[in-house]
């Protein structure tokens, strides 16, 4: 687990993939020649990746481009709040076996259109940190 310095506690890999698990919009960031650009996205974590649909577009050109890419997912409840950060790899599902097995998860297009391109995201770090939520303290 990578520490930073933000507030909050960090949360270990296990558990932040199984909030990943149990969420399914998050923002996928991607760069480009030093110009970088994020997506609202619907994604399912499944066996170790994460796996989104997409058409063509800015965001499957740039991230064919680049397949660097950082992903976030967050949560907030009245008292807590969460947010877990991925960083890894793209890459466009090409073969038909890997396809149709992809057509058989839960995932759905977020928007009422038709998303014929599958995009899984191996990560290469996950870290995510919990936060209580409150008030400012009067002092420090």
């Amino acid at each position: 687990m990578e520490s930073d310095e933000s507030p909050g506690t960090a949360s270990s890999d296990p558990e932040s993939w199984k909030l990943l698990e149990n969420c399914q919009h998050g923002r996928l960031a991607v760069s480009v020649a030093n110009e970088p650009d994020i997506f609202p996205i619907n994604f399912i974590a499944h066996d170790g990746v994460l796996l989104m649909r997409t058409n063509p577009g800015t965001k499957l050109a740039e991230l064919t481009i680049n397949d660097k890419v950082a992903f976030e997912a967050d949560g907030i409840t009245s008292d807590q709040a969460w947010s877990v950060v991925v960083k890894g790899t793209a890459r466009v599902l090409e073969s038909q076996t890997e396809i149709d097995e992809a057509n058989k998860l839960p995932l759905k297009p977020w928007i009422r259109t038709r998303k014929y391109t599958y995009v899984e995201i191996t990560p290469t770090r996950i870290y995510g940190r919990h936060f209580d939520l409150g008030p400012e303290p009067d002092r420090y």
